[in-house]
This record gives structure tokens, C-alpha cells and sequence, in this order.
């Protein structure tokens, strides 16, 4: 298990040797890029985090996730700093026996990263520099996990 944040673009070989094992039946995975905003002139998305403190909570999150779904090995890979357009920002990686525990790991870990993690963003485009508000649907996709959020961050 293990939790990278960075400032440099995502080097992914890593995640995937550590993840195979002879236990393993199954791997998922999620690569999220920066999307340009609603109506668009997104030029690019800017995430704030306060070091030491954004890792533990990741880590937190990791363990429910293996507990919940029996996962061998999980990763995260996430971005900071100014990203353009295009550039990948998040990788997921989850390994387990089967299939489905894998994938619901993974669609778990997003769901939380999405809302729960301590990151800050701000949209840089035309319109100048904006931080982005929580959205609706991404609370919805976590609350089908049935987690406490105040145990979330």
C-alpha cells in the first residue's frame, strides 16, 4: 500500500510491479486527467495540499478500502501544483483475488478522493483564477458507500 504525492508527472511501471503478486487475481485501476471546465477556457487546474497532513488521510481512507474489500495492494498517485488541460492528475490502483473486490476498491478510493481529500483546486482560465466548490453528484457517488464522512479526513 502506498500514497505518492507529487509535483512531477506520473511515472505508473512502479505501481503496476508492485501490485502483481501470485495471490492476485485481478487489478483496477483509474487514471484521472484535468478536464477543461463547463462552457470551457480552462487553461489549468491548480491543487493545494498541506503535506504530512493529506498523506495520512489518504493512507486512512487506503485501509478502510483494503479492510472493506479484501484488497492485496492498493496505490494512489496524486498531482499538485498547476496541471494543464489533458495532463494526468490522479492514478488508482487496486489488487485483489477477484474482480469485483478490485473494482469496487477502486471506484471506493475514488469516490473518497474526490470528496474527502485534503486537496485544494482552482481553475485558472480567461476569467482569471477560481477555487472549484465541492459538487453535488460526487457526494452522491461516495454516499453509496455508506461511510461516515466525519471519520472521512
Amino acid at each position: 500500500m502506498s500514497v505518492h504525492i507529487c509535483d512531477q508527472p506520473l511515472d505508473l511501471s512502479e505501481a503496476w510491479r508492485q501490485a502483481v503478486a501470485a495471490d492476485v487475481g485481478a487489478i483496477a485501476s483509474f487514471l484521472g486527467v484535468v478536464r477543461d471546465a463547463p462552457g470551457g477556457g480552462l487553461q489549468a487546474l491548480e491543487l493545494e495540499h498541506y503535506p504530512g497532513m493529506t498523506e495520512a488521510c489518504i493512507r486512512r481512507m487506503v485501509d478502510e478500502a483494503r479492510q472493506r474489500f479484501a484488497l492485496t495492494h492498493a496505490e494512489i498517485w496524486h498531482r499538485v501544483g498547476r496541471l494543464p488541460v489533458g495532463e494526468p492528475i490522479v492514478y488508482v490502483l487496486t489488487a485483489s483475488p477477484h474482480r469485483q473486490a478490485s473494482l469496487d476498491g477502486c471506484a471506493f478510493l475514488i469516490d473518497y478522493l474526490k470528496t474527502q481529500a485534503p486537496f485544494w483546486k482552482k481553475e485558472h482560465g480567461p476569467w482569471g483564477a477560481e477555487w472549484v466548490d465541492a459538487r453535488e453528484a460526487d457526494d452522491a457517488a461516495l454516499a453509496r458507500w455508506g461511510l461516515n464522512l466525519s471519520n472521512a479526513a
